[in-house]
């Protein structure tokens, strides 16, 4: 490992890259592989991309030389069998890809895996693993029902002060594993079912993936963890115009988020 002060410019440690996405992602989709493998200070061993089986998402994979894995096929249930949703917005997808996530420690072999956001972008060098220690990357707010819900997972309230919802994480496979059966321990069922009943849906923000994992490990071993400020950058750009205005964005943020919220939003009914 390369240091400069204390600052770690790479690692030897190997991890995975898993990507959860669907089609209105085709857009940034190719932009977040491509600086994954500029910025991400590790060997890779494979990017997986979790999709719906889509004919233009598997052509991505296969140009960019991911494994692309069938969504449908990584745990128990399907999107369909989520329902999470009013009358005004639909979020079942969005739960769904976040049990995705929680289940990369069946689907990836390296020891860690690197989770982002299929409309995250890397615009400056990471590395995630510093001697044994890992970087996690943060902001200082969050949702309250995120907390809410990981009380009734886990019986206590959050350990960390700072939000771990920064749109990647580096996972540790075993400790992954960890939660998922301390969760089912505790509620004596398949530890996703456990999610979905201790959720309020009458809520939009009733669980986060980064915020239960993150604080399980902060909970036992914060002296093992590094907390970074986020430095997320939100963009309404079309992806196509971010490559002109990297270099000056990389001064200040690490990252870019080309979120499109509008997707949650369930389209009004016209009376004829």
């Amino acid at each position: 490992m390369l240091m400069s002060g204390s600052v770690a410019l790479s690692s030897s440690t190997q991890i995975d890259v898993l990507i959860p996405a669907i089609e209105k992602d085709l857009g940034t989709l190719p932009m977040v592989i491509d600086a994954v493998r500029k910025y991400v200070k590790h060997p890779i061993g494979e990017i997986i991309i979790v999709a719906p089986r889509k004919a233009r998402i598997m052509e991505l994979c296969q140009r960019k030389g991911c494994r692309f894995v069938h969504e449908d096929t990584v745990l128990p249930i399907t999107k369909k069998d989520i329902h999470y949703e009013s009358k005004t917005w639909e979020r079942s997808g969005w739960l769904y890809q976040q049990l995705l996530k929680l289940n990369g420690d069946r689907l990836c072999t390296s020891k860690y895996y690197l989770v982002i956001d299929a409309d995250t972008v890397l615009i400056r060098p990471h590395v995630f693993k510093v001697g044994s220690k890992t970087v996690f990357y943060c902001r200082d707010w969050s949702q309250s029902e995120y907390f809410k819900t990981y009380r009734k997972l886990m019986g206590r309230g959050r350990s960390s002060r700072r939000s771990f919802v920064t749109h990647y994480m580096l996972f540790e496979r075993e400790k992954v594993a960890k939660l998922k059966s301390t969760i089912e321990a505790k509620h004596n069922r398949s530890w996703y079912s456990a999610i979905l009943a201790s959720m309020n849906k009458s809520k939009q923000f009733a669980f986060s993936e980064f915020e239960t994992y993150g604080n399980f490990l902060y909970a036992s071993a914060p002296h093992n963890m590094i907390l970074k400020s986020a430095l997320n950058k939100s963009l309404s750009l079309n992806a196509s115009r971010i490559s002109s205005t990297v270099r000056a964005l990389a001064r200040h943020y690490r990252s870019i988020f080309l979120h499109k919220r509008k997707g949650y939003v369930k389209a009004r009914k016209v009376r004829s």
